[in-house]
C-alpha cells in the first residue's frame, strides 16, 4: 500500500483517486472547496460518471479513500502527489496554469519527505519545469533545499462517461520523466492496471506533455473533417454513413471518431485544441490544420439550426421545438461547450421556445440556461418534451433515444418533422413512419 495525495477533487482528481484506492492504496484527496469535501465525505458524487459512486462509497468504507481540506495532512508521508487541478482556457485560448502553480507552491511549503510530484492535469509543454522551479524555491525558503523530489508528467486519457473503465483498463499509460527513479516508481504504482498487455510508455517530460494535446487535436480534427465532408455529401447527394464505412475499414484510418454530427464539445477537446493553437502562435507556428478544424467545429454547431431555418424560415416566433439531449455526449452531465447550448440560444434568438429533456444533464442545464420568459421548458421525460412541439431535434445520442415509440412521437408532434443531429436513425425507416426527416450529410437535405 502506498500513500497518495491528490490535489484537486474535480473530474480527473476524483476518478484518479478513487481508482487508485480501489487497488489498495491509501489515497487522500485534498481540495480547498469545503462544501465539495463535505459532499464527498458523505459518499455523494457531484458529477455524473458511471461506476464512480459505488466505487467511491466502497473505498470510503474501507478507509482507503479520504477527503480533506487539510493540505498538510494529505501530504504527510505521501510518496506521490498528483496535481489534478483545472487548467481552464484564458481569453487567448492558452491554458490558465494558476491552480497548477498554486498547488506546486503548497507542495513546496508543506512537503517533509521524498516525493514524486505527478502532473496529471492537462498542461502545456514546459509546465513540469515551472512546477519544479516553484517547489525548489519554496524548499529553499524553508532551508530544506536538499530535500529530494521529482516531477513527472502523467497525462490522463479519460473519456467522460467511461472514465472509470478507462482508468482501470487503459490503452496505455504515458510517463514523462527526466529521471529513471520517478518513472520506475510510477510504473510500480500502475502495475495493477497493466495486467492485460497494456503498455507504460516512458518518454521525456516535454514529449509526454505534448502527447495529450496531440492526441486530442488528432481526434478533434477527424471529427471536423467528417463534418465538413458531411456538408459536401448533402450538396452532392451522397450518404456520409456509406463513406464512413468505406474509409473506416481502411486499416490505416480505422473506425473511431468518424461520425458526422453537430460538432464536438466538452471540457477537453475544445480547450486542448485552443491551447495548442495559442501555443503555436506564440512560437511563430500558426497550426493551420488544427485551427481549420476548430473553425469547422464552431460552424458545425449551427448546422442543425440552418436546417431548421430552411424548413421553418428565419422567423421562428410561435414555434416550439422538442430537444432530446443537452450534455455534450452520452454518459455524462457535462454541458461545457455543448452543441445543445448553441442550438438553444440560436433558436431562442429567433423567437422559438424549447422543450428540453436529457437523462442526466437537466440540473446542469437549469443552472446554465435558466428558464427565461418561457423560452425554455425542462420536461420530465422524452415523450413529454415532444408533446405539442412543432418538431423534434436530437442533439445527444443517449441509448434511450435509440428506439423510441415513433408512432407515438409522431402523434404527439404538431408536425411530423425530425432533425437528427447525430444520424441516430435510419432515413428509410423514418420516412416509412411518415416523418419529414433531416440529418447530417446523408444526401437527403438538398442543401
Amino acid at each position: 500500500m502506498m500513500k497518495i495525495c491528490i490535489i484537486g477533487s474535480g473530474y480527473v482528481g476524483l476518478v484518479t483517486g478513487t481508482c487508485l484506492a480501489e487497488v489498495g492504496n491509501e489515497v487522500w484527496c485534498v481540495d480547498a472547496d469545503c462544501e465539495k469535501i463535505k459532499t464527498l465525505n458523505r459518499g455523494e458524487v457531484p458529477i455524473y460518471e458511471s461506476g464512480l459512486p459505488a466505487m467511491l462509497t466502497n473505498n470510503l468504507g474501507k478507509g482507503h479513500l479520504h477527503f480533506t481540506t487539510d493540505f498538510g495532512m494529505a501530504l504527510r508521508g505521501a510518496l506521490f502527489c498528483f496535481l489534478a487541478v483545472g487548467t481552464p482556457p484564458q481569453e487567448d485560448g492558452s491554458a490558465d496554469l494558476k491552480h497548477v502553480l498554486e498547488a506546486a507552491q503548497a507542495v513546496g511549503q508543506l512537503m517533509e519527505n521524498y516525493m514524486v510530484i505527478v502532473d496529471k492535469s492537462t498542461v502545456p509543454v514546459g509546465t513540469a519545469a515551472k512546477v519544479r522551479q516553484i517547489i525548489e524555491r519554496e524548499l529553499s525558503k524553508r532551508g530544506k533545499k536538499e530535500l529530494p523530489f521529482e516531477v513527472v508528467s502523467n497525462p490522463e486519457f479519460l473519456r467522460e462517461g467511461s472514465a472509470v473503465a478507462d482508468f482501470m483498463h487503459p490503452d496505455r499509460i504515458i510517463i514523462g520523466a527526466d529521471n529513471g527513479k520517478g518513472a520506475k516508481l510510477l510504473q510500480e504504482l500502475y502495475e495493477p492496471f497493466l495486467y492485460d498487455g497494456q503498455l507504460a510508455l516512458v518518454m521525456d517530460i516535454r514529449a509526454a506533455e505534448l502527447t495529450k494535446y496531440a492526441a486530442n487535436a488528432i481526434l478533434a480534427t477527424r471529427i471536423s473533417f467528417m463534418n465538413e465532408l458531411a456538408g459536401y455529401c448533402d450538396r452532392m447527394g451522397v450518404d456520409i454513413e456509406m463513406v464512413r464505412i468505406g474509409i473506416g475499414t481502411d486499416s490505416r484510418i480505422g473506425r473511431h471518431f468518424l461520425n458526422a454530427g453537430v460538432g464536438y464539445g466538452g471540457s477537453c477537446l475544445p480547450k486542448d485544441v485552443q491551447e495548442l493553437i495559442s501555443s503555436g502562435q506564440k512560437c511563430g507556428l500558426p497550426m493551420d490544420v488544427v485551427s481549420a478544424g476548430a473553425r469547422v467545429n464552431e460552424k458545425q454547431k449551427t448546422y442543425i439550426v440552418d436546417l431548421i431555418i430552411d424548413v421553418f424560415g428565419q422567423d421562428l416566433r410561435g414555434k416550439t421545438f422538442a430537444l432530446w439531449g443537452l450534455a455534450f455526449k452520452p454518459g455524462t452531465d457535462d454541458m461545457r461547450a455543448a452543441p445543445a447550448v448553441i442550438v438553444i440560444e440560436a433558436l431562442n434568438a429567433r423567437g422559438a421556445s424549447i422543450k428540453a429533456y436529457d437523462p442526466a444533464a437537466m440540473a446542469v442545464a437549469r443552472q446554465l440556461l435558466p428558464q427565461q420568459a418561457g423560452k425554455i421548458e425542462y420536461s420530465s421525460g422524452m415523450m413529454e418534451a415532444v408533446t405539442g412541439a412543432d418538431a423534434l431535434i436530437l442533439i445527444t445520442e443517449w441509448n434511450q433515444f435509440q428506439n423510441p415509440d415513433f408512432p407515438d412521437v409522431k402523434a404527439r408532434l404538431t408536425n411530423p418533422v425530425v432533425f437528427d443531429g447525430r444520424n441516430l436513425w435510419n432515413p428509410e425507416q423514418m420516412q416509412a413512419y411518415g416523418f419529414n426527416y433531416y440529418c447530417i450529410g446523408r444526401g437527403r437535405n438538398g442543401r
